[in-house]
């Protein structure tokens, strides 16, 4: 299974996915390229700036999908 089947999957059956879980899962640095390629697929992905102190980064969800 490629990086991008796994995060797809993820996105449909487990939820919403940060660069960290992506890592640590799937051993994928580089999540928004996989997230860009399952776009241009016709994937509908939010992106959701999370914010803690100093710190940001992006949690990507399917649309529509409850969140957690």
């Amino acid at each position: 299974m490629s990086q991008t089947d796994a995060i797809r999957y993820h996105l449909l059956h487990v939820g919403p996915l940060t660069h960290l879980e992506a890592l640590q899962h799937y051993q994928c640095s580089r999540l928004a390229a996989r997230v860009k390629e399952l776009r241009r697929e016709g994937m509908a992905i939010e992106t959701e700036m999370v914010k803690c102190g100093r710190k940001r980064w992006a949690r990507y969800r399917v649309a529509g999908q409850q969140q957690c």
